[in-house]
């Protein structure tokens, strides 16, 4: 980071030791954006490109998506203009912030020894309540254990996060059902809760860190009242009941063990593509695969790990052939591992409902919909979930 970043918190520190709940308006967003990138951070948020928002560099806080909400069902994702200016009134798009945690692409090796190349600090704008619990999932899968992944967890460690409340879901979200949203939990420097009104655009901001508490402390701010606080955390909890999507109630976990040999693996298997783009839009999806490269000369060699697919045909491969042929054993791998084994792996769920399979499955699938039927297709009895137990309790 850039020298100003001590002389900025330390100055944020002199006048702020804790903070509550503050109130910021559009010009506090902009300095917001201004101040992170002065501290030296790479500040990445939503954009409007190619007709979809997707994640990108901010240069200054004119670059979010202001106006601008999102269409979308089972295959069908399109831009609508709002009758407002809110900057974060759309569901998610297209791309999560996996790809800047854990890079699709990434030189891990060089026989030349030169080191992999290190990205400057990240600050995230504008991360959902299902995007900001895939991190921690995420963190569970590749940063915990015995073996962590070493690029992953700097990146981590070295990030600002600028969570932002739902009051708005989408017609795919699920994330209410899958106890991930609509409200953010731990894990952000800074929480937002945009508010529009007649006056136009401002922000609830819920401090999480020692970190955000400066950057806020250097930011126009004003301390917010109490209805001010109860009317935000009311929207945000009256987005609950405003989801397009839910999972069937109970154990999901038991639902696909009794479903091995359902029918309705053959009805999606007739509709799948086997494209791997579910797992490719999917914030929590992790498996890699590594490449070595060579030069012409064949003095230079390189090691490269790339995303990988449990749709791909090869991705079980064992000699002499693939274990998984068909699209229907593909399929049913990997729902179960999202719903169901990623518990006994890792001790939460590997779905976060934020709908992105969904929208970006090119015949359509729809995740809750093949859940539900298999619930009501199921003979025996499942056990229900309590219904205030989160999947990461």
């Amino acid at each position: 980071m850039v020298g100003s970043k001590a002389l900025i918190l330390a100055t944020a520190a002199s006048t702020m030791d804790h903070m509550d709940s503050a109130v910021i308006d559009n010009a506090g967003l902009r300095q917001l954006v201004a101040t992170l990138i002065d501290l030296g951070y790479r500040v990445v948020g939503p954009t409007v490109s190619e007709d979809a928002i997707v994640l990108a560099e901010l240069t200054s806080a004119e670059d979010l998506p202001r106006g601008w909400g999102v269409d979308v069902a089972p295959g069908r994702y399109r831009l609508r203009h709002r009758d407002d200016d809110a900057l974060f009134g759309h569901s998610a798009g297209p791309q999560s912030w996996k790809q800047f945690l854990h890079p699709p692409r990434q030189r891990v090796w060089s026989s030349d020894g030169t080191p992999p190349e290190q990205p400057p600090p990240y600050a995230f704008i504008g991360v959902r309540a299902c995007d900001l619990s895939a991190i921690g999932i995420l963190n569970g899968v590749l940063g915990a254990g015995s073996y962590p992944d070493q690029g992953f967890v700097g990146r981590l460690r070295r990030t600002f996060v600028v969570a932002v409340n739902c009051t708005e879901p989408g017609g795919l979200c699920f994330c209410a059902s899958m106890g991930t949203g609509p409200e953010v939990g731990p894990g952000y420097d800074l929480a937002l809760t945009e508010r529009v009104d007649v006056d136009g655009c401002h922000y609830l901001v819920d401090v999480g860190s020692d970190d955000g508490s400066r950057v806020l402390a250097a930011i126009p701010h004003r301390d917010a009242d109490q209805n001010e606080i109860e009317s935000a955390r009311k929207e945000v909890s009256r987005a609950a009941d405003r989801m397009g999507r839910e999972m069937p109630e109970g154990d999901l976990r038991e639902l696909l063990v009794q479903s091995r040999e359902s029918p309705r693996w053959e009805d999606v298997a007739s509709r799948c593509l086997t494209c791997g783009n579910c797992t490719m839009v999917c914030p929590t999806c992790f498996c890699t695969s590594t490449e070595e490269v060579t030069d012409l000369t064949g003095e230079h060699a390189e090691r490269w790990m790339h995303w990988a697919s449990c749709f791909e045909f090869d991705f079980t491969y064992t000699h002499p052939e693939s274990v998984r042929k068909s699209g229907e054993s593909r399929y049913r791998h990997w729902i179960t591992h999202k719903l169901g084994t990623w518990h006994d792996q890792f001790g939460s769920t590997g779905c976060v409902g934020c709908g992105r399979c969904i929208s970006w499955c090119p015949t359509g699938i729809d995740i809750t919909e093949e859940m539900n039927a298999l619930a009501s297709l199921a003979d025996g009895p499942w056990q229900p979930r309590p219904a205030t137990k989160r999947d990461d309790d």
